[in-house]
């Protein structure tokens, strides 16, 4: 329906480009949202940093100097001493830091997800609003330019009935200032189409064409508000990722309370040494060391407090969410309804505009009005007109300001004839990675 009524007051070539056109467009080419994913996969990047705790240190060492000696017994030598060496840092039980900042960095990309989901929802409703703030511009370009057509004939009318005697001055005067504020109201319409046009150009991507085919998504909102607020609370990424940073907040409270606990490793240490007056020696060393934190001059306990804190805070933070995607699904939900009545009255008023119109131009005619009530009566009409199409530029925005109040704005849902961006896959090739400079694009 909602397509339908759309296609009627943004009319246009069957080759324009639609609103899927529009979405398809910024889901692959909007800065916003690549910069969410590049920023995801930076997020990624925690998972193998976390894991490098349970992994060994190997450090390689070089040194060369000059040792000389002089002595009342034995005179004076110079020696050239020089060694390498090789030492492994292995750690065995770090007070569970390791396995809590894994779990940690593990919900971290977790959320990263649902933020990213989040980027999606808004980069596709803008696109939406970009799309219909262009359409209905341009209708509304179009409307203005149709009352300057009118305008300028009701001059050239006015003239000719004062040519013959029919008309009068002020005829001619009321005509030609209605004609000066048309030329205002159609500069007006030119100026915002060519912001909207600019809009559309930075969230798609790309200079907006002929406006096409809207689609419709009635179909994937939810029959009540109820239902609404009920997929709202479940489905919606703001949420889901509250619930992820308390989870990553409770972790590292654990990371925290972990360095109060023992510290065991192993290291190891081969060398070889020469150059010296002993002459070349090997060595070789494996030791076991444990230590128990006593008092750390009160830092941690500070920082473990604070990571408290922040737990308390990431839990109020969840409620909050809550209430914002609640009033978000009310807000919307209205919206919604009242686009919906606004476009039954303003197809009625365009339908009753037009008879005015034509009937007070007939009793111009016959003397029983004037020039001034066809004007106004023109003017009406016109405002009636833009008023339709507002209200079907509202009822599509809508609609979708909807979908994403629930969750349900994505390119998947949506079916978008673009490759889908899978987040996993970057997770998968960087996760187990031991060493490497590269990125997994080769960068």
């Amino acid at each position: 329906m909602a397509g339908l009524a759309a296609a009627l007051i943004f009319a246009s070539p069957v080759s324009a480009a639609t609103l899927v056109d529009a979405m398809s467009w910024a889901y692959t080419n909007n800065p916003q949202l690549n910069a969410a994913r590049a920023a995801l996969r930076a997020t990624d990047e925690d998972v193998p940093r976390a894991r490098s705790g349970y992994r060994p240190s190997v450090f390689a060492n070089a040194d060369a100097g000059i040792d000389y000696s002089d002595s009342s017994s034995s005179g004076s030598s110079t020696s050239y001493p020089r060694g390498i060496g090789v030492t492994i840092e292995q750690p065995l039980f770090l007070g569970f830091r390791t396995k809590n900042s894994v779990k940690a960095a593990e919900t971290a990309v977790l959320a990263g997800r649902e933020s990213l989901r989040s980027t999606e929802q808004d980069v596709l409703l803008d696109a939406v609003a970009a799309f219909m703030d262009v359409a209905q511009a341009q209708a509304i370009v179009s409307l203005r330019s149709q009352n300057l057509d009118f305008l300028r004939e009701q001059v050239r009318a006015s003239n000719d009935r004062l040519n013959v005697g029919e008309g009068t001055r002020t005829d001619v005067a009321q005509t030609n200032a209605r004609l000066s504020l048309g030329v205002s109201d159609y500069s007006a319409a030119v100026a915002t189409l060519a912001a909207a046009n600019a809009t559309y150009q930075m969230v798609v991507g790309r200079a907006p064409d002929t406006i096409g085919a809207v689609k419709s998504v009635d179909g994937l909102i939810p029959r009540t508000l109820d239902a609404a607020l009920s997929l709202g609370h479940i489905n919606h990424p703001a949420i889901i990722a509250a619930n992820y940073n308390i989870d990553i907040a409770s972790f590292n409270v654990k990371v925290i309370e972990g360095e109060f606990l023992p510290r065991v490793t192993l290291e190891g240490d081969v060398s070889h040494r020469d150059g010296s007056q002993q002459g070349a020696t090997d060595s070789a060393s494996i030791v076991g060391r444990f230590s128990v934190p006593i008092y750390q001059a009160g830092e941690p306990d500070a920082r473990a407090r604070q990571a408290k804190e922040t737990l308390s805070q990431r839990r109020i933070e969840h409620d909050l969410a809550r209430d914002q995607v609640r009033q978000a699904v009310v807000a919307t939900w209205s919206s919604l309804e009242a686009a919906k009545a606004q476009i039954s009255a303003a197809d009625d008023q365009v339908s009753a505009q037009q008879l005015v119109l034509s009937g007070v131009t007939e009793e111009r005619n016959v003397g029983q009005r004037t020039t001034l009530d066809v004007l106004d009566s023109q003017q009406d009409l016109i405002e009636a007109r833009v008023s339709q199409v507002t209200a079907r530029r509202n009822r599509v925005v809508a609609a979708y300001s909807v979908l994403a109040a629930v969750g349900n704005l994505g390119a998947a849902k949506l079916r978008l004839a673009v490759q889908l961006y899978n987040p996993k896959e970057h997770h998968r090739q960087v996760r187990d990675k031991w060493g490497g400079l590269r990125t997994p694009d080769g960068r």
